[in-house]
């Protein structure tokens, strides 16, 4: 078809679709240039057409109908949630339509269907917007580390939570007081939980896994601990330790035997790593592979403008296959490997106790932790002051204590028992403690 346009049909005009629209026409020449033709807007998808007068004509209510148009080459998503976008977009693959989506929550949990109907059709199916907005890091899985193997894909990828957590650590503020910031500033929805409960980074780790380790992994699969319960104490905590605390997304691989993990929580991770030093609302990704060794990818990763970006680079690229009667890269899970529960993932721990002060008391802890198998890196206690609880009348000291990797079913059942003993007045914080691969730098 070279020499012909490329038809577009956008569904969703709100702040993204409104930069996809912006773009292409300001830039019309230049992506002429780069896909090999014109593109061309055939058709905006909107619930409101009132809103968006300047569109005119280009303007339906009618998603099945324009995203079935035989004069439809490509089809942009951007109405987010799981349907109507599933439907529409299995109908667009079906009728031969290549798709642009930037639909994290419908990849992480039915993106195997999409991903089947696209090669049914021999057409594209591209997604790079949905993780880490502006910042190239699916395409690089996909593509340039095609001949590698990865082993972990770490890092922020929610801005949201980073921001909040970075004004933590910068002010010493806590957590409602920095979501409040967060939100007037325009950082945080004012319904904030699919942020900073973890579920939108779970969707992206969801993502990263399947694509890093070829295997077909769905949000369900990913464990999900959000950050509503990480205090200033937890972040001074951190810092004593010589650590910070960022909302992650972890996905690894494992041998003997070969599985995947997949899992967002907050975690302590040394100061001297990278990632530390990724503040505000940008997003940071770790990708380590055996032949490639460590990369970092860095950037905003989100907002109107970078998403844009995104989606636009993913339009040209399915333009430009259009053009020349190509296709792009297939999603490939030809590995299929098990997901592990959490329960089996091991990983190092930090515990914060309020602990009577008296003899004996670090030996009976102590104990509790060897007998369900945990091993204990580092101990101290401070503290010694008067408990004035009625129920505790008695001198109470904190006793933090830092393990060894340890299984989390191991830490759990620890911290189960722990909680029961007449010593621990209380079980104050259990956070994790991430090394990323760093030798020699966390405690």
């Amino acid at each position: 078809m070279k020499g012909n346009a490329v038809r577009v049909a956008l569904l969703g005009c709100g702040t993204v679709g409104g930069e996809i629209v912006r773009l292409l026409r300001e830039q019309a020449s230049e992506l002429a240039a780069r896909a090999g033709a014109p593109v061309e807007l055939a058709g905006v998808a909107v619930r409101r057409p009132h809103k968006h007068p300047e569109l005119g004509d280009l303007l339906t209510t009618d998603a099945s109908a324009l995203v079935t148009r035989p004069d439809v080459d490509v089809v942009v998503e951007l109405i987010g949630g799981i349907e109507p976008a599933r439907s529409l977009l299995l109908e667009a693959l079906k009728a031969g339509k290549s798709v642009v989506t930037a639909n994290k929550a419908l990849l992480a949990e039915d993106g195997a269907a999409l991903a089947e109907a696209a090669d049914a059709s021999g057409v594209d199916l591209f997604y790079e917007a949905s993780v880490a907005g502006a910042i190239p890091l699916l395409r690089p899985l996909r593509e340039s580390l095609a001949g590698d193997r990865i082993t972990r894909v770490a890092g922020i990828v929610n801005g949201t939570t980073n921001f909040i957590l970075s004004g933590m650590t910068s002010s010493g503020a806590g957590y409602a007081d920095a979501l409040e910031e967060a939100t007037r500033l325009g950082y945080a929805e004012a319904d904030p939980s699919a942020d900073v409960d973890g579920y939108d980074a779970a969707s992206k780790a969801a993502i990263l896994a399947t694509l890093a380790f070829h295997t077909r992994v769905t949000a369900a699969d990913v464990y999900c601990e959000g950050m509503r319960h990480v205090s200033a104490s937890d972040i001074a905590a951190a810092r004593d330790i010589g650590c910070v605390i960022k909302l992650l997304a972890i996905c690894e691989r494992t041998r003997n035997p070969e599985s995947v993990s997949a899992r967002v929580y907050p975690a302590m991770i040394p100061a001297a790593h990278p990632l530390a030093g990724v503040d505000g609302a940008f997003n940071a990704v770790f990708v380590e592979a055996e032949a490639a060794g460590q990369l970092m990818f860095y950037g905003q990763g989100a907002g109107g403008a970078p998403t844009a970006s995104a989606v636009l680079g993913d339009l040209v690229a399915v333009a430009r296959n259009r053009v020349t009667g190509s296709r792009g890269p297939r999603d490939c899970a030809y590995a299929s490997l098990p997901v592990v529960p959490i329960g089996a993932v091991p990983t190092r721990y930090h515990v914060s106790l309020e602990v009577a002060d008296r003899a004996g008391v670090l030996a009976t802890i102590a104990g509790e932790f060897s007998r369900h198998g945990v091993s204990i890196a580092a101990v101290r206690q401070s503290g010694g002051e008067a408990d004035s609880a009625p129920s505790h009348p008695t001198r109470a000291a904190r006793l933090v204590v830092v393990t060894h990797a340890a299984p989390e079913a191991a830490l759990a059942a620890t911290v189960q028992v722990l909680a029961e003993l007449d010593i621990v007045l209380g079980v104050e914080s259990v956070l994790r403690v991430e090394d990323l691969g760093r030798k020699g730098v966390a405690p």
